[in-house]
């Protein structure tokens, strides 16, 4: 039997179940309120300590919930990140590795089991999986990425063309949604945003946000990336080199009517012309484009939080607020100019960690903080449990519901297994995978044969790869024994797994003693 047949099987037996054991269920199971950003990275979330912008509506979640510190994805880009949601499997188990895949629709999925139990589930927004979505009572979705203006959608199949910003747009599909459902039944609904993906279009009501204002750099903007391997040195994602005229408003989108390109010129066109007439170079050039980048990114961010308030008032005034989990969370995290770069992909911290955010009222203390690590590989179980659905035994990931409740497990996990897939590809990012626990990160880019080892405790910003320093030896050993544990563990395929090479005896050169 083909396992495309297995999948289909077991998907058809678990709703007949579900559905079985959703009649007559206790109807004040929670609602759940999915909200998810596409490359927002935590250090642009207040709650997170953000010193570039301010997201009072996003931190408004963290305060009433918990914030989650450490929450680590398993394959850091747009698609397969949606994947493992949707099936709580690692992307070599649901079969969607790269951007570009077509994912398999039939196999079981969080929101089809919600459904089979008698929740209503509906996702508007970014979906970008190319098949159509399945196990959702309502669906009304972006065509691929989509444009921040006057996005065409699909809903439950048929193309719609709709006029205005999208990030108001979907939110505006969900409220909508929300008002037709069925009051006497659970929702599950999936709020998914394109922003603030590239090529950060700001909102019409946030063009001007941050004109007064000068981004703080990170430390790390001109690193020239000496200290790490040829994976990072011969990628395309820098903010000097990579972005284009496009990425920094030098040219205007082409899809805008009449009326939102003349809001765009007033907004763009002078500061355009005296960039011009400035004609910076060198390093002046480079903070320029950090300063055009980051503030439309943060705008974008600015229409995101301006909507997650929407959402959350209208939870308000129902009466629905008491009675339903809101998640906020991205599918990665992104690059705001650390080491020169923007986008994601890495195994390296802003790529790695994504934001969570979650309040449960009743069951998540109001401003908790958990430093667990977690995963979006955990939400799928999260729902599910919450919901009082059995989690399937083959889901790879675990449900946070006890971390909601204060609970502090002994045998959570300590460590953490990473795979990146998507070589060639856009930016140029090397395959890799590794392993991480709380305080090391062992990482192989195995098309290349080289090793990096970080100590995030000293080296938070990870410049120093001391993978070849003999006082790391003992380190880079415990390491291999768990990312060899791990990968049978989680049941990855062999291809991928070379012999590790010993470290060299002596230090490579620009590393050191710890």
């Amino acid at each position: 039997m083909s396992l495309r047949v297995t999948r289909r099987l077991v998907a058809v037996l678990s709703v007949v179940l579900m559905t079985a054991a959703g009649r007559g269920a206790d109807e004040t199971r929670p609602n759940i309120l999915f909200i998810f950003a596409d490359d927002h990275a935590y250090q642009a979330i207040g709650a997170y300590g953000s010193v570039i912008n301010e997201t009072p509506s996003i931190d408004r979640i963290a305060r009433e919930g918990m914030r989650f510190d450490r929450c680590l994805v398993t394959n850091s880009i747009c698609g397969p990140s949606r994947a493992v949601i949707q099936t709580g499997m690692y992307s070599h188990r649901n079969g969607y590795f790269r951007n570009g895949n077509v994912f398999d629709g039939d196999q079981r999925t969080f929101p089809k089991l919600l459904r089979g139990a008698g929740y209503q589930t509906a996702v508007v927004g970014k979906w970008h999986l190319r098949s159509d979505p399945t196990g959702f009572d309502h669906w009304d979705v972006l065509i691929g990425q989509g444009p921040y203006y006057n996005p065409p959608m699909i809903a439950n199949g048929t193309r719609v063309e709709r006029v205005g910003y999208t990030t108001d747009i979907i939110t505006d599909l969900a409220l909508d949604w929300l008002k037709q459902r069925d009051a006497k039944r659970p929702f599950m609904l999936m709020v998914q945003h394109k922003a603030p993906h590239r090529n950060w279009q700001p909102g019409p009501e946030h063009l001007a946000t941050y004109d007064d204002v000068m981004i703080p750099e990170p430390p790390t903007l001109f690193d020239d990336l000496a200290t790490r391997g040829t994976a990072a040195r011969t990628a395309n994602m820098s903010i000097a080199e990579t972005l284009t005229r496009f990425d920094l408003k030098l040219d205007p989108p082409k899809n805008l009517t009449a009326t939102q390109r003349a809001a765009w010129e007033v907004a763009y066109g002078p500061k355009n012309a005296a960039f011009e007439a400035a004609k910076p170079t060198g390093d002046d050039l480079v903070r320029w484009k950090y300063q055009r980048y980051l503030k439309d990114y943060l705008r974008c961010i600015a229409s995101v939080d301006d909507n997650v308030a929407r959402l959350l008032a209208f939870l308000d005034d129902t009466g629905l607020a008491a009675n339903t989990i809101v998640v906020y969370c991205s599918d990665q995290g992104f690059y705001l100019g650390e080491h020169g770069w923007f986008d994601k992909r890495w195994m390296y911290e802003e790529s790695l960690r994504t934001p969570l955010l979650v309040r449960w009222p009743g069951v998540a203390a109001p401003g908790s903080v958990n430093g667990r690590i977690v995963s979006n590989l955990d939400l799928a179980e999260t729902f599910l449990e919450a919901a009082g659905v059995p989690v399937p035994e083959d889901m790879q990931g675990r449900s946070l519901v006890p971390l909601l409740r204060g609970a502090d497990p002994g045998d959570w996990r300590r460590s953490f297994y990473y795979h990146y897939y998507e070589f060639p590809g856009a930016h140029s990012v090397r395959r890799h995978y590794g392993v991480c626990d709380e305080r090391y990160k062992l990482i192989h880019f195995y098309n290349l044969g080289e090793w990096e080892l970080y100590d995030l405790h000293r080296d938070p910003h990870e410049l120093r790869n001391v993978y070849a320093d003999p006082a790391h030896a003992a380190v880079v050993e415990t390491m291999m024994i768990e990312l060899t544990r791990l990968r049978a563990t989680l049941d990855v395929p062999p291809d991928h797994q070379p012999s590790p090479p010993p470290p060299p005896a002596s230090p490579a050169p620009g590393t050191g003693t710890p």
